[in-house]
């Protein structure tokens, strides 16, 4: 079965660069204007009043200018982002940074920008503007060829920033010599009538009352293609008949609102008018998630006696037909999106119905449910549908934790929210938020529980993931002890299984072996394979190994990967398969060794496991030496140091590996000479992960 799955961002230098979606009309000076001040600026920020197309005319900007940012344009988007202080770790998760390690974000960050000659793109700003600021100027202080390009309703405040206002599209009358038909607000009519029904043609009989109804929308580009949208149902002259009764009647309306913000208003008031008032309620109730969302998500959060759960699928078609709804389809299923401007909008209603409350707790009965459910399902044969899922329902996830921290009452909920996603935080590539999440919660939960404990060992768990070996002890002493007090088991278990981590990591082999081996002993008649039963087998396998046991820890770890196979297990079998080409390896049978460790980087490719993957690269340059080929191993090398800067703490700090690296390194310094191993190591440091990975597959040597 082929398994498809994306390459993580961090794996590449290209960028994230979203596609383009809808075809793009006129602007040629503002795109003109813009390139200009980026080639003079290293920051230039896009503003004007929402829905005036900032973000669009950025996305299209990009496209135009990646070929001239060698390390990749990379798109940052912030909408929905609600905590200021989580803006670095959304910046650094678009990045694809790696370091899940616990140093500072702004450390992480500048670190990995570093000498990139990139462009990095922050969509919507303007409710963050303190913290987008903050990081702006460090990035900028510590990155010499970084350009920022951010959008924003108001600017950033800093003095060497450049603010390009977007205006409207032109409107007909601007230009008296214009052709109405060459009018760029027209024209962008005509290209979204046309994709709305497909046989609209602009024409002599129809120029007129398009032009009018452009200039009556202020030729503000949602506005324009929200009305495009009502042809399906409706004449040109007939919206603008309705527009204009509209007008007529937000006249006097608001007397502060400057005029484009008013037409703006109420071109979308316009079309909440002309949906259906299911259509309506559920346009305000959708307001509750954060980025896109799911049918089945939609069906559970919105739905009640006045919208039966049955109608939602109908009523979501019926949104994205009238476009307030984008629909994004990949591999992954079919995803829903309310246009940033419209949700604020169901926003404001969701409040007038005194609803907000309500659908936040439903909102959070979900995601704790679907937590519970990938937690159990996490182990089992379908791991990649879940590692793509809770990746993409990452915003809604940390809005449900958000609520929880946030409201008084409902702090328990937040430990076991955040406990039960425990692989998500250690497999999915968010170790660092996982932790910062946990220590919060930890802190509004100060008393005693069978939820904290479980939330004590997966701090536990992250905190080893991270290198914090220190604080992965701690943690896990402390599960032990209030485990105790509450007689929960099953977390004595897991606290003294994090304790033998730890100790693993730290080279207290005597210590880890005891501890682990407990763990699997207690853990052998339990279904549960995840945290307790297989990552201690992998863990007291690479100890014995350590002690010298080789075949002993080889006879663990296939038993390890048959019961990987009968469970469909992939993400813990990698580590599996990296840690049987240790004993392979010291046994002299490299062959074997080197195919045995590809197979983990081929797993590992499924999943955002930067770490995992540079512990199999060591193990594999280390193999290239003792097979004689000094020279890839040496690249490898050069490769490994720089991207280890920027994954976090080298190996972990954990003493079997680097003491294993020196060695290395010493072995190719002496094969190769300082010259050779220098020009080797140099090449290896211009390769980026994607690249790394492609050099060590399909191997000659593999068997």
């Amino acid at each position: 079965m082929r398994l498809l799955m994306a390459t993580p961002t961090g794996w590449r230098r290209e960028g994230n660069l979203p596609a383009e979606l809808t075809s793009f009309i006129g602007r040629t000076r503002l795109l003109a204007n813009l390139k200009r001040h980026l080639n003079e600026s290293r920051l230039v920020t896009v503003t004007g009043i929402g829905g005036v197309g900032k973000s669009r005319t950025v996305l299209r900007l990009a496209h135009q200018v990646r070929a001239h940012y060698p390390d990749g344009v990379w798109f940052a988007d912030l909408a929905r982002l609600q905590d200021a202080g989580m803006v670095k770790h959304t910046i650094a998760s678009a990045l694809g940074i790696a370091d899940q390690s616990s140093r500072t974000e702004s450390e992480s960050l500048s670190e990995w920008v570093g000498e990139r000659d990139m462009l990095l793109i922050i969509d919507t700003c303007e409710h963050l503007v303190q913290g987008c600021a903050e990081l702006v100027h460090e990035l900028l202080e510590a990155a010499p060829n970084l350009k920022v390009l951010a959008t924003s309703r108001q600017s950033l405040h800093l003095p060497y920033e450049h603010v390009v206002p977007v205006p409207p599209l032109q409107v007909p009358g601007d230009d008296p010599a214009e052709n109405l038909f060459t009018n760029e607000s027209v024209q962008l009519f005509a290209a979204r009538a046309s994709a709305s029904v497909p046989d609209f043609v602009l024409d002599e009989d129809n120029i007129g009352p398009v032009a009018e109804l452009c200039r009556r929308l202020d030729g503000i580009p949602l506005a324009i293609e929200l009305a495009a949208v009502r042809l399906r149902a409706l004449s040109v002259e007939q919206i603008l008949g309705l527009l204009a009764d509209r007008f007529s009647l937000l006249a006097g309306a608001s007397r502060t609102a400057l005029p484009r913000h008013q037409t703006l208003r109420a071109a979308i008031g316009w079309s909440h008018e002309l949906c259906e008032p299911a259509e309506r309620l559920l346009w305000a109730r959708l307001s509750v998630f954060a980025g896109d969302f799911e049918l089945d998500a939609a069906r559970f959060v919105c739905s009640d006696g006045r919208l039966p759960s049955e109608d939602i699928t109908d009523l979501v078609t019926g949104l994205v037909e009238k476009s307030i709804l984008l629909i994004r389809s990949n591999h992954a299923g079919v995803r829903y999106k309310l246009i940033d401007t419209l949700a604020e909008y169901g926003e404001e209603w969701l409040e007038k119905l005194g609803q907000t409350e309500q659908l936040r707790q439903r909102h959070l009965e979900y995601y704790l449910s679907l937590a519970q459910r990938s937690q159990d399902a996490w182990s089992g044969p379908r791991q990649i549908y879940w590692f793509v899922r809770m990746r993409q329902e990452h915003d809604n996830i940390r809005l449900a934790l958000e609520h929880t921290l946030s409201t008084p009452g409902k702090e328990p909920l937040a430990l076991t929210l955040l406990a039960s996603l425990w692989f998500m935080w250690v497999c999915c590539g968010f170790a660092r938020e996982g932790r910062l999440y946990l220590e919060r919660a930890l802190e509004a939960n100060p008393t005693v529980s069978k939820e904290r404990c479980k939330a004590l060992w997966v701090l536990s768990y992250v905190r080893s993931a991270q290198g914090d070996i220190v604080g992965a002890r701690e943690t896990a002493e402390a599960c032990s002890v209030e485990a105790v007090r509450v007689g929960d088991s099953r977390a004595v278990i897991l606290g003294s299984k994090m304790q033998g981590t730890a100790a693993m990591l730290q080279g207290d082999l005597q210590k880890a072996s005891a501890l682990l081996g407990v763990a699997i002993e207690f853990n052998t008649d339990n279904k549960e394979l995840n945290p307790g039963l297989l990552p201690a087998i992998v863990e007291l396998s690479i100890v014995l190994t350590e002690q010298g046991s080789m075949h002993e820890a080889e006879s663990l770890l296939l038993d390890c990967l048959q019961v990987c196979r009968e469970r469909g297990e992939l993400w813990l079998s990698s580590y599996a398969h990296w840690a049987l080409s240790l004993p392979m390896m010291a046994m002299n049978r490299l062959n074997e060794a080197l195919a045995t460790a590809q197979e983990a980087l081929r797993i590992k490719r499924y999943f955002h496991d930067t770490v995992g993957t540079l512990m199999a690269l060591e193990t594999i340059a280390k193999i290239y030496s003792a097979l004689g080929e000094a020279e890839r191993a040496t690249l490898l090398l050069g490769a490994l140091h720089q991207n280890w800067r920027s994954s976090g703490l080298p190996m972990l700090g954990a003493p079997f590996l680097t003491a294993t690296h020196e060695k290395c390194v010493k072995e190719c310094k002496s094969l190769l000479g300082e010259d050779r191993y220098k020009l080797a190591f140099e090449a290896g440091a211009e390769l980026d992960l994607d690249q790394v990975v492609a050099t060590v597959q399909d191997d000659p040597h593999s068997t």
